[in-house]
């Protein structure tokens, strides 16, 4: 797939040395602080100094020509975007909207063409890891591939400029929902912005409109003993009620939701570091603070009772809802949990996330979405009240400039990144694929709009209970008591063994181990 990828001109490195005669301090700015644009100023005199060289020789060797500064003998500039494809199962294309968004912007700019390279959902981090690394990535990278904050080109400068696709912008961050993309948010470890969302990304429960009627089920369903009665009523009515198969999303999204429920009560105890890791108190649990609790005997999967308690209502939802034989089916998409019986119409709810909306269209009936029923005393005497949350941020379709993107290839791929940034060039494409907005002024489409709202929107506080260590997953964790092969007292011990195992490698991982609470 690396073939299919644009490189960088062998004379970009020629093209610095050169002009560092004429241009030192543009050069080496660029040299020592890749994440820094090269001005259209510094530009212009690099031309101009070539150009008064007069010597065909010196311009090749200068990397003065078209060619070496982007713009092809057509006087377009071709960019490409590479990442996975969310939207659909095509190898060669993000789908018909995003295409057609494309042609939409190519219109608007003439002198820009854009190129997608539709890259494996299993390998796409490794190849552009790989190129990022190497400094051979193209213009625009999916946001989640490896890298060193250098390696990309920061926005944060450009965000305080206008728009120039918006008329009377002062700057282009104010377009943003700051709620997703505001201070603070969307930044890298160094609390930088290296990535441009199109989208929020969240998870929610799809529902069959027709099969909740035929079933005479009411929407949303709001408590853990409501989605009990109606997996009793859809499964009457001939449905298979919630979509499952052995895909790690399934038990995990679904664990993850109860026992950040019950765990709640816990939230000032385990609550003891900041987000940068210092002594304080987070909005939500950090990582670190609950490898902390592991090791501190403070969460223990034997003797902390909500912890037994998620196990068994997680057997419950199984049991009770979950597609016979789940275990043999092997995942058919990582957008929407057992796809294929929900899009088929024989599972009346099935979990998933905006991406997956686009390939729902042959469901019989309308589609809408829900948020996982919230666990209430009814149900159990250690529910403490806390709503069903997720969560939902910036993220989903995101994309970076690499580093040695320079030039008219740079202007481009900033110009693609500002118009994804206006409602009204992408609202058509939200409405097509679900896409969850993060532009002000956009509206969420009607079968995925539950996903960003309420509290359901809103971070998980405890963050469930852990996941697993390297080279285990989430599914083996609970799989033998959910099929009836292991019972709960083992499951708790093993689910024990299993967390400090991973609070241990992540203590040598982030290089705690010089902190008390990492030598438990």
């Amino acid at each position: 797939m690396t073939g299919f990828l644009p490189q960088i001109p062998s004379s970009f490195t020629s093209f610095t040395s050169f002009t560092v005669t004429f241009t030192e301090g543009t050069v080496m700015r660029s040299r020592l602080r890749r994440t820094s644009r090269t001005s259209r100023t510094s530009r212009t005199k690099g031309v101009a100094s070539c150009l008064a060289l007069g010597l065909t020789a010196v311009l090749a060797l200068s990397g003065c020509s078209s060619s070496d500064n982007g713009v092809g003998p057509d006087g377009k500039v071709e960019i490409t975007i590479a990442g996975p494809n969310q939207w659909n199962d095509q190898s060669g294309s993000f789908g018909k909207p995003w295409e057609k968004l494309i042609a939409e912007f190519e219109k608007a700019e003439p002198k820009i063409k854009v190129k997608t390279n539709v890259l494996p959902l299993a390998d796409y981090s490794k190849t552009l890891g790989t190129q990022l690394s190497a400094g051979t990535a193209p213009e625009l990278v999916f946001y989640s591939a490896p890298h060193q904050p250098h390696m990309v080109h920061t926005l944060d400068d450009e965000l305080k400029k206008p728009n120039p696709y918006v008329a009377g912008n002062k700057k282009w961050a104010d377009l943003f929902d700051p709620k997703y993309y505001g201070p603070g948010k969307g930044t890298n470890a160094e609390g930088k912005k290296e990535y441009l969302p199109f989208n929020v990304v969240s998870t929610g429960i799809y529902y069959n409109r027709a099969a909740f009627d035929k079933a005479d089920v009411e929407a949303p369903v709001k408590t853990f003993s409501g989605l009990m009665t109606a997996c009793g009523k859809l499964k009457k009515a001939g449905y298979s009620p919630l979509a499952m198969d052995s895909s790690p999303s399934g038990v995990g999204w679904t664990i993850k939701t109860i026992s950040n429920m019950l765990l709640d009560k816990y939230y000032d105890k385990l609550n003891v570091f900041a987000p940068d890791g210092s002594k304080g108190k987070s909005p939500t649990v950090s990582d670190k603070a609950r490898y902390r609790a592991i090791l501190s005997g403070d969460l223990d999967a034997t003797k902390t009772p909500e912890v037994a308690e998620s196990v068994k209502l997680l057997k419950r939802v199984f049991d009770k809802c979950a597609t016979k034989n789940w275990s043999g089916i092997a995942p058919s998409s990582s957008s929407v949990v057992n796809g294929r019986d929900f899009s088929s119409g024989k599972a009346a709810m099935a979990w998933g996330t905006p991406f997956g909306y686009g390939a729902l269209s042959e469901v019989e009936g309308k589609v809408s979405s829900m948020p996982f029923p919230t666990v209430t005393e009814d149900t159990s005497a250690l529910s403490t009240g806390a709503p069903a949350q997720f969560g939902a941020d910036a993220g989903g379709t995101s994309y970076m400039i690499p580093s040695p993107v320079e030039g008219p290839k740079y202007d481009a791929a900033l110009k693609f990144l500002q118009w994804m940034s206006v409602p009204e060039h992408t609202q058509d494409w939200l409405d097509a694929t679900g896409a969850l907005p993060v532009l002000k002024g956009s509206e969420a489409p009607k079968a995925t709009k539950s996903m960003s709202q309420g509290v359901w929107s809103e971070k998980m506080r405890i963050g469930g209970q852990p996941d697993a260590p390297k080279g285990v997953t989430v599914v083996s964790l609970y799989d033998g008591y959910l099929l009836g092969s292991k019972s709960l007292d083992t499951t708790l011990k093993d689910l024990q063994a299993a967390w400090r195992k991973l609070a241990q490698e992540q203590v040598r991982d982030h290089g705690w181990d010089d902190e008390p609470w990492a030598k438990g």
